[in-house]
């Protein structure tokens, strides 16, 4: 009965709280911006002060695709630099946020419609934490992540999100970390320190997806790809999307929705981000 205690004693931690927490949506883009102090960072650490304190983070990155659902489940998830060609100074970066095996076990069983594997190898990538050490620098919040099974269509994802919706009344603070426009191969080097530079199809991908998630139009946003020939170059693959379709999965009809951090960046990257509730 010992080895229990430590599930029991979350699972208490876990009853549904009067606060239900919001749920987010972030655009992530360079890796840099973890160690950088610039408006993206900026508004991440804002954020971090002005939604009350999680439980817990449980990230869906971009950047963690498996095939199956996931769920990291280590006490002590390493730091991950999954990226090359950037100053040492990035690769040095530690974020110690601890796990907590007990609440992967509790999200894991929430999903009916897959089994959820708990895995032991992963960790944290730079989808997560370049953006949760600016939120919460003191790394002393539990941080997961949920994989991406990158073999199964938008609605999918969409629909075990849904599954998980109890989490925000225990106050696990859910994000979906990702970039919303991401097209690496069309972007614009010469421009990145033009402010806000975006080529035309990408600032109407970014209004037009702007406008479906403020109407809650999630059958448009899940069927992305008949939206019209934009929507393949601001999405030629979907890794990078995917992740909006767990925190649309997310809302009900009492969130208000908002964005921040609505910038184009490069030409062909944006890094709109939302909040709902």
């Amino acid at each position: 009965m010992a080895t229990l205690y430590p599930f029991y004693n979350w699972t208490k931690e876990l009853e549904e709280e009067d606060i239900k927490l919001p749920v987010l949506f972030i655009g992530h883009g360079s890796p840099m911006n973890g160690i950088e102090d610039n408006v993206f960072s900026q508004t991440w650490a804002k954020m971090g002060k002005e939604i009350p304190k999680p439980k817990a983070v449980l990230v869906i990155s971009a950047h963690w695709l498996t095939r199956g659902t996931h769920i990291t489940a280590m006490n002590h998830p390493k730091t991950i630099h999954d990226f090359g060609g950037f100053p040492q100074a990035l690769f040095d970066v530690q974020y110690p946020a601890p796990g907590n095996p007990e609440l992967a076990k509790v999200t894991a069983d929430l999903v009916t419609s897959t089994q959820v594997g708990l895995d032991h190898d992963w960790g944290l990538d730079h989808g997560t934490w370049t953006v949760v050490r600016h939120m919460y620098p003191d790394a002393d919040i539990p941080v997961l992540q949920l994989s991406i099974d990158y073999n199964k269509p938008p609605q999918y994802h969409y629909d075990l999100a849904k599954q998980l919706a109890s989490l925000r009344k225990k106050g696990v603070l859910i994000i979906g970390s990702g970039n919303m426009v991401h097209n690496l191969r069309m972007v614009a080097w010469d421009k990145l320190a033009e402010p806000e530079y975006g080529y035309d199809w990408a600032v109407e991908m970014n209004t037009l997806f702007k406008d479906k998630i403020a109407d809650a139009d999630h059958k448009a946003l899940i069927d992305y790809e008949k939206l019209n020939k934009a929507a393949k170059l601001a999405i030629p693959t979907p890794d990078h999307y995917y992740p909006l379709l767990y925190t649309l999965g997310l809302q009900d009809n009492k969130d208000v929705t908002s964005f921040f951090n609505d910038k184009a960046v490069g030409g062909s990257l944006t890094m709109t981000s939302v909040k709902i509730g």
